[in-house]
């Protein structure tokens, strides 16, 4: 009777022993390091982009190797996790884990955010506006952000008209439709233009089929887009365009990780932003201006100073509409104008 008891004793043991390590294994934190944490990556470039390929798969490796392989992120480009306008709340609300889009897809969510891409303020080219977006929200630390962990902002920098017909002054832009997002469909009105709100992952249908005339973008869309394609004509503008992207993580699973795998993202994130992501588009825009001009045979138009000075004249009260905006909202506007146009400044003589 007593070898049974203990039999019993022992085989209950067991059964404790092998309970707790099937709890420690499946530890979804993976804080235990028995277990990968696995993230799901959002985003709707192409998966050939430069944007996946350069940025988002090597960051991904970077940080995995980083973590010692406790932390694995794929990605899901071309809009088949979600659609470009709902990535920022997709990670908000859990659907992903991390995401890569537009601000501008969601136009009013981010009104503090607009200030860095208001007409009639010059970027040099994109390393000069990633670094005065990034540093400039970390600066101002607005609310609208707050419901997500930010990784890195990034933009396209300048950009320019790509249309049917040639634009050489304002008169040829009026009542042009023109595909646009964000603060670039009211910028479009003040030159007269009449725009249309589409991801750029549309564009280049709405183009083919004639819905709308031109686009509004950085140069990197003719080759990365196809937009060459289908428009014949540049007309350089860099005080019209300038549209932030974001990548962001879920906060609840970003407060999940451990202090020592938090360090290591971001530490990789900032080795990234500073050799890719903020220059980015430069090296796209290059080859793709190189690309519509030899191979799709697209003219470049740049407009004479003095009709250039009067397009500026035209946009720069968006700039007094923002910071009236601003101030209605109790926000200071003119602070956050000021922060802009003084980081602006101070990047245009870095880069």
């Amino acid at each position: 009777m007593k070898l049974v008891s203990k039999k019993i004793v022992m085989l209950f043991a067991l059964v404790l022993l092998v309970a707790a390590t099937g709890c420690s294994s499946n530890d979804s934190t993976g804080q235990s390091g028995a277990e990968t944490i696995e993230l799901k990556l959002a985003h709707f470039f192409p998966s050939t982009h430069p944007a996946e390929t350069e940025l988002v798969q090597p960051w991904a490796q970077a940080i995995e190797e980083a973590t010692n392989g406790k932390v694995k992120i794929t990605s899901y480009p071309g809009q088949t996790l979600l659609k470009a306008d709902a990535v920022y709340d997709g990670v908000m609300d859990g659907v992903a884990d991390m995401g890569l889009s537009c601000f501008a897809y969601t136009r009013g969510q981010f009104p503090v955010l607009e200030a860095f891409e208001l007409p009639g303020i010059t970027y040099k080219n994109s390393k000069v506006a990633s670094k005065v977006a990034w540093e400039g929200v970390k600066q101002l630390n607005p609310e609208e952000v707050q419901n997500t962990k930010l990784m890195m902002i990034l933009t396209t920098g300048p950009g320019d008209l790509f249309t049917k017909v040639p634009v050489r002054n304002l008169e040829d832009v009026q009542g042009l439709t023109i595909r646009a997002t964000g603060l670039s469909a009211n910028t479009l009105e003040q030159i007269g233009a009449t725009p249309v709100a589409m991801p750029q992952s549309e564009a280049y249908e709405a183009l083919s089929k004639g819905v709308v005339q031109g686009n509004l973008g950085p140069v990197e869309v003719l080759k990365g887009w196809k937009n060459a394609e289908v428009t014949d004509y540049v007309t350089r503008t860099p005080f019209l365009y300038n549209t932030l992207f974001f990548i962001t993580m879920n906060l609840d699973r970003w407060n999940s990780l451990s202090p020592d795998i938090q360090q290591a993202i971001e530490e990789v994130n900032k080795e990234y932003f500073e050799k890719v992501a903020m220059g980015l588009w430069d090296k796209q825009n290059e080859e793709a201006l190189k690309y519509a001009v030899e191979e799709e045979g697209m003219e470049v138009i740049t407009l004479p100073k003095e009709e250039a000075k009067q397009w500026i004249e035209l946009v720069e009260p968006i700039q007094q509409d923002f910071v009236a905006r601003m101030n209605e909202k109790g926000l200071e506007g003119e602070k956050i104008l000021s922060t802009v146009k003084q980081l602006a400044k101070k990047y245009n003589q870095e880069y």
